[in-house]
């Protein structure tokens, strides 16, 4: 019969999944009948409208013998850009993973030489996975739960596919926000509580309006405190410095200040595609070499959810945070903010919230089972590799952002594909840079100044 599935905490099992053939995994988002829980192999079946993890967008799982050495195996995760490679033992039984952070953190940060190191050195042992049918509420809790990005997909035995926590939340988040802005989703999920609970409300719209608020409202400055830590070198240091400072301090990026102000962040995606990938030295390359200069931000003012588009927009997995100084205040992740969504439909204890809590719960289960947006992204990997170099000199002309005044702004390209990045508001010129540099737009500057100059005039 099928495999057994791991409980959420549970990183053992007595047999692991085999890896399935490249026949086997082409079509990973075929539809296949709602059954096992993902605890057991005998499951009861779900309603046929719930969402299962095979119907989200999931990935080709890379997988490579655990013998090979570390550089090969980065060199491979940069041809299919991918940040994760599943490792077989000589049975072809899966065996463990690697991500760019095992890179960054268990590689760079302690010295080692990836000529000469296996992978099998540092990965993690019988990573936990999920069953193909498994719900995909379910996933997303195990992951933001286990506190990883990455869950190898299962079915009968083998590994089919890999889930990537980004693809699951912003379904999610996209089927959140899109029904919530009809109204009806929250209304039938008000109205099957009344029955569950046997009562009427007595002003369902007050309510409905209420949870609206619990959804969209709460800023970054609710998840983030004074002792918020924050990974920061200069653009002097070399990547093995960053990648201790991502090690120290259990992280995926640094961020790169010069005084007080932003200039850059570096991630371990970045160790792995553009360091090790490329052949650099990691004690002679600088990380002002290497890093995403001037990158994308939000402010303590901006919400969740706006913050998880910025993410979502420009294909990067960490967001830094300033304050109303400019000065750094976060370096959040795709895992943070992930769990910050799924907190805002809980509440606090009194029967009130509990009611509250029970819709909210209601409301996200049916939003992800709704069927996904027609403008679906390929099955491939959407981390950002671009280097420096491949964009001008990989320095925008935007100085270091005015948050005072700044807000998030949304256009859409020629090709229908949205965009949304905060600019501050105190100059013109920076919102035409910031556009012309996101649109990759090659053409004069004021050509497009007199544009939008003849738009305003308008």
């Amino acid at each position: 019969m099928s495999a057994t599935a791991v409980a959420p905490n549970r990183r053992t099992r007595s047999r692991p999944p085999s890896v399935a053939s490249s026949q086997k995994s082409d079509d990973p988002t075929a539809t296949t009948a709602a059954v096992a829980n993902g605890d057991d192999g005998a499951s009861p079946s779900h309603s046929s409208g719930e969402r299962t993890v095979k119907k989200l967008r999931l990935s080709k799982a890379l997988t490579i013998p655990e013998e090979t050495k570390v550089a090969e195996a980065c060199r491979q995760m940069a041809v299919r850009r991918v940040d994760a490679v599943l490792l077989t033992g000589a049975s072809g039984l899966l065996s463990g993973i690697v991500t760019d952070k095992d890179i960054a953190t268990r590689v760079i940060a302690e010295g080692l030489r990836v000529d000469q190191t296996i992978v099998s050195k540092i990965m993690t042992r019988n990573p936990v996975y999920v069953m193909s049918d498994t719900l995909a509420i379910e996933a997303l809790q195990k992951m933001v739960q286990g506190k990883f990005r990455h869950l190898p997909v299962v079915e009968n035995g083998e590994v089919i596919a890999m889930l990537d926590i980004a693809k699951c939340l912003y379904d999610a988040i996209s089927r959140l926000e899109k029904a919530a802005e009809q109204g009806s989703a929250l209304a039938a999920a008000v109205e099957g509580v009344e029955r569950q609970l046997g009562g009427n409300f007595s002003d369902p719209s007050t309510l409905i309006e209420t949870l609206r608020e619990r959804m969209f409202r709460p800023s970054l400055s609710t998840i983030i405190s004074e002792s918020t830590k924050v990974a920061i070198v200069s653009p002097s240091d070399p990547v093995y410095v960053a990648a201790k400072r991502m090690r120290e301090l259990r992280v995926n990026s640094v961020v790169i200040t010069t005084g007080n102000s932003l200039q850059g962040i570096f991630t371990s995606n970045d160790v792995l595609m553009r360091v090790v990938a490329q052949n650099r030295s990691p004690e002679l390359t600088l990380v002002e070499k290497v890093m995403t200069a001037h990158p994308d931000y939000a402010t303590l003012d901006t919400t969740i959810l706006d913050a998880l588009h910025i993410m979502h927009d420009g294909k990067f997995l960490h967001i830094p945070v300033v304050d109303g100084e400019g000065r750094v205040a976060a370096c959040l992740d795709v895992l943070q903010l992930t769990h910050a969504a799924i907190s805002m439909v809980e509440g606090g204890p009194g029967t009130a919230n509990d009611v509250a809590n029970t819709i909210m719960q209601k409301f996200w289960d049916s939003s992800l089972a709704l069927e996904p947006p027609d403008e679906e992204f390929d099955s491939h990997s959407e981390i950002s590799t671009v280097m420096p170099s491949e964009v001008g000199d990989g320095r925008s002309s935007i100085n270091p952002p005015v948050v005072d005044n700044s807000f998030v702004f949304k256009l859409q390209d020629q090709k229908g594909r949205m965009h949304r990045f905060p600019c501050g508001s105190e100059s013109l010129d920076e919102l035409v840079s910031s556009v012309m540099q996101r649109l990759a737009i090659d053409v004069e500057k004021d050509m497009v100044q007199l544009l939008v100059r003849f738009c305003n005039a308008r």
